[in-house]
């Protein structure tokens, strides 16, 4: 069997889970934290390097990788795995951010949106169908349904019509797809409205992905009303199958996240925060082009053993910054992302051991943040 998910414990104060996702290019351990590659990079990392720190799983994009270079090249030359160079497990995200993001540059009905290219003016049609193609292009061994992520902010009608379109759209991907290694997830809409996240499932389970992901979250919503709509969805998906919550985030809002039985994360903040001097700590953020730094000897993090801790200075890291070297945001982001799959092997050890609550309570106080009830 090519995909299979294996629940390995649970834990009972909270519905955190730890599984083990068998894929064609390897062994995920979750819960699991993928870096965001959009362009087929983790900007400014080797593949050595994320993979020194812990990385299993890498995240591409669609609507990107088919503008340039176009998904026929990365094709043409062995598949994304080969061109990047990373033999690990790779998602694709379908466009269907884009379709939210970038809305004032494209028009959309139930068919297909188009856009125009940001890059040149040039039309790009994203159907569902060609969503599929380009990610089979690809190759990457989680391709994801193209959907509709609305607005946080609105109207039900609207979010309704959004649910029934990417419900519909999912089931176009599936008839589309043509390959047997990839594992295609259905994507969960909803906004926070709980009747519209309950439509949303009923109309995807019955297609039986072998996945199934959480989106339109972290989209201007309070963080509380995030962890509401997470604990009236995520019961709504198979245990037996992993629950991708898409784009999220903080620290903690991952541990929020997987209290409530989520297993995959991604999200662009490691390195985007890294990149503007701004590192996650064990004791919390930390901005390194505070004159604090200019003078500090101690390192960056010392509960973290990546070279950026190891080797080098706050002050150090801050004189780069400042001198706009560009090994600063290297570093800081090469951080970062030890910092998040640190964060996620401490859950993995919480739930084998019971202690989820436990984890949460200490590293939270270490933050000085405050715990939303589960």
């Amino acid at each position: 069997m090519t995909f299979q998910f294996k629940l390995q414990a649970t834990d009972s104060g909270t519905s955190a889970r730890r599984g083990e996702w068998h894929t064609p290019h390897g062994v995920i351990q979750t819960p699991a934290f993928m870096p965001v590659g959009t362009l087929g990079t983790v900007k400014g990392l080797l593949p050595d390097q994320l993979r020194d720190i812990g990385t299993q799983m890498v995240l591409a994009n669609t609507y990107h990788l088919a503008l340039r270079p176009g998904s026929e090249i990365v094709r043409d030359l062995g598949g994304l795995h080969r061109f990047m160079d990373w033999e690990g497990p790779i998602l694709t995200d379908s466009g269907g951010f884009q379709i939210f993001s970038l809305a004032k540059l494209r028009s959309m009905d139930n068919e297909k949106a188009v856009f125009r290219s940001h890059i040149d003016g040039s039309l790009l049609e994203l159907s569902p169908e060609r969503a599929i193609q380009i990610q089979e292009d690809l190759g990457a061994d989680c391709i994801m349904c193209l959907d509709e992520c609305p607005p946080a902010d609105d109207m039900e009608e609207k979010i309704c019509a959004a649910v029934d379109r990417t419900t519909l759209w999912a089931a176009r991907c599936q008839e589309a797809q043509t390959r047997s290694d990839q594992a295609l997830f259905g994507i969960v809409q909803g906004g926070v409205s709980e009747a519209m996240r309950t439509r949303s499932a009923e109309g995807l389970l019955p297609l039986e992905f072998p996945g199934y992901a959480v989106g339109g979250l972290s989209v201007g919503e309070p963080p509380a009303q995030m962890y509401k709509t997470l604990d009236v969805t995520t019961p709504l998906l198979p245990a037996e199958k992993p629950r991708y919550l898409m784009g999220v985030g903080k620290p903690e809002d991952i541990i929020e996240a997987v209290c409530r039985g989520i297993d995959l994360f991604d999200c662009v903040m490691p390195t985007r925060n890294g990149r503007n001097a701004m590192a996650f700590t064990s004791t919390g953020p930390v901005k390194l082009r505070n004159a604090v730094h200019r003078t500090d000897e101690s390192s960056l993090d010392p509960e973290c053993s990546c070279i950026a801790c190891t080797r080098y200075s706050r002050a150090y890291l801050r004189h780069l910054f400042v001198a706009r070297e560009m090994l600063g945001p290297i570093l800081v982001s090469l951080h970062n992302l030890a910092f998040y799959q640190q964060l996620v092997r401490g859950l993995q050890a919480a739930v084998e051991s019971g202690t989820v609550l436990q984890f949460r309570e200490e590293q939270f106080a270490k933050w000085g943040h405050v715990a939303v009830s589960v």
